[in-house]
């Protein structure tokens, strides 16, 4: 995160702490450098206050003590698994006989810290319970006697078992003496640090790790975090500056071309998204540079035809398009609705064809050899003017004669390789359109799409009917029944009904089970326990339910998951896009793509078991022929479990923008970066893109102004190398991912 670019912050922590200390650090967080240990950042600050005695404690009071464990406990929770650690301490500054009880669910770490004999300084909220006052979960820092207690606040930093926080806070106060601007001279310009009021570098490290208030240790976060959000902007708009220097073919079309004849032939009425976003990118295609465009919007807002519209300019322009798609469903979902949206205009080659259309061809791994060879075929030759594909697009057995367009479908499941491949099969560098049914708040599309122009679709074609979603509590005896019955109706009516299910089968089950979300704070016994709930339902389970169900005994059901083979999932879903299957009862391989007109009813199985994101997704596979759609979220948890808000959010709104915030907010900020994509730790270290928005915003804007200057960041020879050290290999591949 840091610049790591003086002698110091790349020394040796063995040759500062020792080879002991050193190598615990190793094994603890793979720390080797000073630089390293410095920017382990501590997590918050233990406020002291002014410190009370036990014999003077308020009730709902937060507060801070100094006493000695007396006596600890520990006993096995009756109502969830896990333990109760419970520890008596004596007041170590007041009263001798003044004595509290702490309590801890599952506090492994207190367990491992609170010894009997050991002298800590606590705080936290004064409770009751059994007509007795304690803390519970009380933050805490262990001391090696009462008067060592200092009234500063006391950093608490993310620890292990082998380096817990009082020893991590010792080794940094070895580090410091030695951080000074000569040792880690500013390279953030000096009229940015003015502009947004920041300390330098060397002091934010001191007061980061020491600081004489809370609010100065946080000030120096913010340093930190604009620092990251600055280098990490400047990186981005270095890079798209560098694209704009790459050549390209300007693919402009022609005024006579296919994509007017198609557009001649269009039955209904382009939405104000579409037409802006087909604005934007014919723009981009005209220009002597690659076109690097981020096009996103709504589930069923009609990107793909968005899409076809800039493939069918840049045919006419001599060039040719591949469409990556990250599942076979997907593929041939792709693949058949542009060869339905073209026409006549788009089955070149066949008898009766006019020479004016083009030929869309799709390539799988699992084709016939013979199938596979008159693709590549029409590739090469540059008969085939879009070629749809998996992965196998990315064979070296495949070459275009003039490949001007790449399109990549939900992106975030392709790597850095992946796309470089498809781009090196182009004579020069080819457009790129990336699109996401995803909706990406702002500040996370300007984070990691950075370098990206962005087009945004928010509209909905005519047609898109209402969805509501519900949430169905299947504790409820009469809710498993009426959820049957709500299917049965749908089939009744003559219409298509998906189930998914979070997993395919048992094996699967038990290979990936995770452990059950516990509320730390919540009394054991108390009302709103959560109680057991039984196994995930699975594919297999559901299949075996329904063969079991009167109602269901003349409706065709089918099955769809990703270890079926390729020829069984595209005769599956071609039965049910073709009204052969009543219901399908599938995994979340229908995720995105899908797109059958009759299916009016979405049932979720177990739906705490899904991301917002992937709910919205589902969700967004009904309602698409005029039909109004429902979707049915079930769950065997109680209604205090933390899972139920995700659920309740979905079940609140069907605006994907207002849901991907709050689905920002519950995951892991490092995956949506890509650090899961490259196998590495997160990338951001600092930064939070939804907390830290308007840092990132501001951040932008300054680093514009610094790479668009004249000179750029060559007025800055601490700033270039800051960010040149910092785009590390992980660095380097969250980059590429535009």
């Amino acid at each position: 995160m840091m610049a790591d670019i003086e002698a110091y912050s790349q020394a040796q922590l063995s040759s500062v702490l020792g080879s002991a200390s050193a190598r615990k650090l190793e094994q603890a967080f793979g720390y080797l450098t000073v630089g390293e240990l410095l920017s382990h950042f501590p997590r918050r600050y233990m406020e002291i206050g002014e410190l009370t005695n036990i014999s003077e404690l308020p009730l709902g009071e937060e507060v801070t003590i100094v006493a000695e464990v007396e006596s600890v406990t520990q006993r096995r929770m009756q109502t969830r698994s896990g333990f109760l650690l419970q520890a008596v301490v004596r007041d170590a500054m007041g009263p001798a006989q003044a004595t509290l009880r702490m309590s801890f669910f599952n506090g492994f770490e207190a367990k491992r810290d609170l010894q009997v004999g050991v002298t800590a300084m606590f705080s936290g909220k004064v409770s009751q319970y059994q007509n007795r006052l304690e803390l519970t979960h009380p933050a805490y820092s262990l001391l090696e006697s009462a008067e060592d207690a200092d009234p500063r606040p006391i950093p608490i930093y993310p620890a292990t078992a082998k380096f817990p926080n009082k020893k991590i806070r010792e080794a940094i106060s070895l580090l410091l003496p030695r951080v000074t601007d000569q040792e880690f001279p500013e390279f953030l310009p000096p009229q940015v640090l003015k502009k947004m009021k920041l300390s330098s570098q060397a002091m934010a490290f001191h007061e980061i790790h020491e600081p004489d208030t809370a609010g100065r240790g946080y000030a120096a976060r913010k340093r930190f975090a604009f620092e990251e959000a600055f280098l990490l902007q400047a990186a981005l708009l270095q890079r798209r500056a560098h694209r704009r220097l790459q050549p390209a073919i300007a693919r402009g079309g022609r005024t006579d071309g296919l994509l007017a004849e198609f557009e001649r032939t269009l039955p209904f009425t382009l939405t104000e998204g579409q037409q802006r976003s087909g604005i934007e990118i014919s723009n981009d295609l005209v220009r002597a540079h690659p076109m690097n465009r981020l096009l996103q919007g709504e589930v069923g807002s009609g990107k793909t035809l968005v899409a076809l519209r800039a493939m069918l300019q840049v045919i006419d322009s001599g060039g040719q398009c591949a469409l990556l798609a990250p599942t076979e469903v997907l593929a041939q979902q792709h693949y058949q609705s542009i060869r339905k949206l073209l026409g006549e205009w788009g089955n070149l080659g066949e008898l009766g064809s006019d020479p004016r259309a083009t030929r869309v061809d799709i390539l799988t791994g699992s084709m016939a050899t013979n199938d596979k060879r008159r693709v590549l075929l029409g590739a090469a030759s540059g008969e085939t003017g879009i070629l749809v594909g998996t992965h196998a697009l990315l064979s070296d057995v495949v070459g275009f004669a003039d490949l001007g367009l790449v399109v990549v479908d939900e992106q975030h499941r392709f790597g850095v390789e992946q796309r470089d491949l498809l781009r090196s099969k182009a004579i020069s560098p080819p457009h790129m359109l990336v699109m996401t049914a995803t909706p990406i708040p702002r500040t996370v599309a300007m984070t990691v799409f950075g370098d990206l122009e962005v087009s945004l679709m928010k509209s909905l074609p005519p047609g898109r009917a209402p969805i509501s979603t519900h949430l169905v509590p299947l504790q409820i005896p009469q809710m498993q029944e009426r959820l049957f019955a709500r299917i049965a109706e749908e089939v009744t009516k003559g219409h298509q009904v998906y189930v998914v299910c979070p997993r395919i089968s048992e094996k699967a089950l038990e290979d990936d089970a995770a452990p059950q979300l516990v509320d730390p704070e919540e009394e054991p016994g108390e009302k709103g326990s959560i109680a057991p709930k039984p196994p995930s339902m699975t594919v297999e389970k559901m299949m075996e339910l329904f063969s079991g169900l009167p109602e269901f005994a003349h409706t065709n059901i089918g099955e769809l998951h990703g270890r079926m083979p390729s020829e069984e999932k595209s005769a599956t879903m071609a039965d049910f896009d073709h009204g052969r299957l009543s219901i399908l009862v599938s995994t979340t391989v229908i995720e995105v793509g899908v797109d059958v007109h009759n299916a009016t009813l979405m049932v979720i199985i177990d739906a705490e078991n899904f991301g917002i994101s992937q709910l919205h997704q589902l969700r967004g596979r009904i309602g698409r022929g005029g039909h109004p759609g429902t979707c049915l979220m079930t769950t065997w948890l109680d209604a205090e479990h933390p899972s139920i808000a995700r659920l309740r959010a979905v079940e609140s709104t069907t605006d994907g923008f207002l849901l991907a915030e709050s689905d920002l907010q519950e995951r892991r900020e490092g995956d949506i970066l890509g650090a899961s994509q490259s196998g590495s730790r997160s990338t951001l270290r600092v930064l939070r893109v939804i907390k830290d928005s308007k840092l990132i915003e501001r951040a932008r804007t300054e680093a514009e102004e610094v790479v668009e200057s004249a000179g750029g960041l060559d007025n800055y020879p601490l700033l270039r190398t800051a960010v040149e050290n910092w785009v590390d290999e992980d660095m380097q591949a969250f980059l590429e991912r535009g």
